[in-house]
């Protein structure tokens, strides 16, 4: 049975039903918006790097998918009050992923998930650190590359339904893409 299609103006439209299914690309895709308009920067978007590739740790060290829903503000929290003691804030997310490896083999989590989640958050991570590194210009655009490429990590999850919940990778698919994209578009318009 095909999803009812509502008419506006003429034109064709889902129906409420189906952007309530899809509520995860929604949300993701306003706060991609917010961040946009906000003018995103280098260390902005470095974070939002950092804190999905930490979501997607924290999941797999916990063995608890829901824990990658949790840590997006548990993350950012944490980026908050290390800031007020004076930490970097990838600083701050590098010690608490170091914390949910040493958590994750403790707990003797899946390693297969956790090494794939270590692997994908030192390397994600370790882009973000050296985007800060660069001249801003540079930077923002190894960041946004960065995040892109998380979007194609969140596909990958999205469509084998590991380690995270689908809403969750759903939701870093409509933030990370157009996020990246748009940082990249602006910097070519401006």
């Amino acid at each position: 049975m095909t999803e009812p299609i509502a008419q506006v103006g003429g034109h064709e439209v889902p129906s409420t039903h189906a952007l309530v299914r899809r509520w995860p690309s929604v949300v993701g895709l306003l706060a991609a918006v917010s961040a946009f308009l906000a003018g995103p920067d280098r260390t902005t978007v470095g974070i939002v790097v950092a804190i999905a590739a930490t979501c997607y740790l924290s999941a797999a060290a916990l063995s608890r998918p829901w824990t990658a829903w949790a840590a997006i503000p548990g993350c950012s929290a944490l980026v908050f009050v290390g800031r007020l003691l004076g930490a970097a804030p990838l600083t701050t997310l590098a010690v608490t992923a170091a914390v949910l490896v040493v958590v994750g083999v403790v707990v003797r989590a899946s390693r297969r998930a956790l090494t794939a989640e270590t692997t994908g958050a030192l390397v994600y991570g370790g882009v973000a650190a050296m985007g800060l590194g660069l001249a801003p210009t540079a930077g923002l655009v190894l960041v946004a590359l960065a995040l892109i490429a998380h979007g194609a990590w969140d596909v990958w999850h999205l469509r084998r339904g590991v380690v995270v919940p689908g809403s969750l990778a759903e939701f870093c698919v409509a933030l990370d893409v157009p996020l990246g994209l748009a940082v990249l578009v602006g910097l070519v318009v401006t």
